[in-house]
């Protein structure tokens, strides 16, 4: 068969054809009188062979050690093709998704997506300084989804800080891809999706927060609390107590608690509910010490009241603590 019919029979054109044979890769069997080369029903099989070892990413030199080697095994070879294919889904899916945050940005012109690129570039830049001053420059022309994916892996708590302001600026585009952020199996990811969330000035994210009061993660369930508190959202009360008590971010969750007690309904519930905590059995000395002190900056007669009972508490430290704050409110009232 000569060289133009195997190439329409096979689908390799003829100068591969020849390349082949110049590579000493496939030799034609034969030749005809006038020189032509001339390939068998082997030689054909053996094409096909190539081709196929070809369409896993084998290089031809690769192919011609698994022609020619009769000791060769492909496991390693295999192996080392996987890794190498997985590093090129990274790359495409990497320029993939920078490609839809270029056309996320809805660029008007070329000058447009020259400044996004730079942008982004900056953003995933090794030096800090860098990548702060990308965010702190990033309102407006870089599409939310960056800002998104930057918050969420970003280590140093500087430039965490200045993403998060750049997300709060933008509006609430980026809460969707937050809240998949609070479900992420990493909680270093979830911590900072929660912080993002919390600091996004817009209705949509009380109720974001609401949802995350359930979330099984203790930590996204605090930082819920501490901004639901700050927003002055009573359903926030039972986990700040909570923190309170489990000494999770306990100053804070006081200091929100006080917040919230501004409104007396709530001044009078949060009372009852941690003189309630007080008065379960086998609370540790120090939980005690902590919800007395809670009960500091909470206004109206019923912390009044749980504060006098406290002082002439057994445990001195917790009649010490209700005595001082006892005195300090007095001093305090006109």
């Amino acid at each position: 068969m000569l060289i133009g019919e195997v190439a329409r029979r096979s689908g390799v054109s003829a100068r591969m054809l020849r390349h082949y044979d110049a590579l000493g890769l496939i030799r034609p069997t034969g030749r005809t009188g006038a020189g032509y080369r001339e390939y068998t029903s082997e030689d054909i099989r053996l094409i096909f062979h190539v081709e196929s070892l070809r369409s896993l990413g084998l290089s031809l030199r690769d192919v011609r050690r698994a022609l020619d080697d009769p000791g060769f095994t492909p496991a390693e070879l295999v192996n080392d093709l996987i890794r190498r294919t997985r590093l090129r889904i990274a790359d495409e899916m990497e320029l993939l998704s920078r490609l839809r945050q270029i056309g996320a940005a809805d660029p008007a012109d070329w000058a447009d997506v020259l400044q996004v690129v730079t942008l982004l570039r900056a953003l995933a830049s090794e030096s800090a300084g860098t990548r702060q001053r990308a965010a702190l420059s990033s309102v407006g022309p870089v599409p939310v989804e960056a800002l998104v994916e930057a918050v969420l892996s970003e280590s140093d708590p500087n430039v965490a800080g200045a993403l998060r302001w750049a997300l709060a600026q933008s509006g609430d585009g980026g809460l969707a891809l937050l809240v998949e952020g609070l479900g992420s199996p990493e909680a270093e990811v979830r911590r900072r999706a929660v912080q993002s969330v919390a600091e996004i000035p817009h209705a949509a994210v009380t109720d974001v927060l609401r949802d995350a009061l359930a979330n099984p993660d203790m930590v996204v369930r605090g930082y819920a609390a501490l901004a639901l508190g700050a927003r002055g959202v009573a359903e926030a009360v039972p986990p700040l107590i909570d923190m309170v008590v489990e000494e999770t971010k306990d100053v804070d969750a006081a200091d929100a608690l006080s917040l919230l007690a501004a409104d007396p309904a709530l001044a009078d519930q949060i009372a009852i509910r941690l003189v309630a905590c007080l008065g379960r059995s086998g609370v540790a000395p120090s939980v005690r010490r902590r919800l007395t002190e809670a009960l500091a900056d909470i206004p109206g007669n019923t912390a009044v009241r749980a504060l006098t009972d406290l002082s002439h508490d057994e445990d001195r430290a917790v009649a010490l603590t209700a005595t001082s704050i006892l005195a300090l409110r007095d001093a305090a009232s006109p």
